[in-house]
């Protein structure tokens, strides 16, 4: 359709491609609980499915905080982000233990990209904590803590994205 912006590909978009290993991650997400312990304690951990599962289950370990709830939005169809839509809520119970406005509790994801999902879920709880693992220049205004800032133009590849495989040496014959 006229006026359309077209869609681009994980290829298209990934101008810097990041891969992040496991290791690379728990690393991460340790160092953002380091951070996030001298702003707790917290009733609860909000992750932001499905991106936010992992570090949450780290940082709510790290933190010993039992209640984990979650609220679940899709934003990207595998590599494209289009139209969110939330597919699950955030729990009574979770809202009452932050007086309803989030007070107390910590929401979790792995990025902050645009920051349409992040203000999303800031309207949900505008009082909660808000951390994630990475963080693009467009969302960062959203999010009270982060571990590492990345351009805009940046691809993630997460390490649950992605699988060991053989790269040939970038000159023919060196291998």
């Amino acid at each position: 359709m006229a006026g359309e912006t077209p869609q681009l590909s994980a290829e298209e978009r990934a101008g810097r491609p990041f891969p992040v290993s496991w290791d690379q991650f728990h690393r991460d997400c340790r160092a953002l609980t380091w951070r996030l312990n001298e702003v707790g304690p917290f009733h609860a951990v909000i992750a932001i499915t499905r991106g936010g599962l992992v570090p949450a289950a780290i940082v709510a370990r790290e933190l010993g905080v039992r209640v984990i709830d979650t609220v679940c939005i899709a934003s990207y169809d595998h590599d494209k982000q289009g139209e969110l839509q939330v597919l699950k809520g955030i729990s009574d119970a979770a809202m009452k233990l932050g007086g309803g406005t989030g007070k107390g509790l910590l929401i979790v994801d792995d990025l902050v990209d645009t920051g349409k999902t992040g203000k999303l879920v800031r309207e949900m709880l505008p009082d909660a904590h808000f951390a994630t693992v990475y963080a693009k220049p467009k969302g960062r205004p959203l999010v009270d803590t982060f571990i590492t800032e990345v351009s805009q133009d940046t691809w993630i590849f997460f390490p649950w994205d992605t699988a060991l495989s053989y790269h040939p040496p970038l000159r023919d014959g060196a291998a």
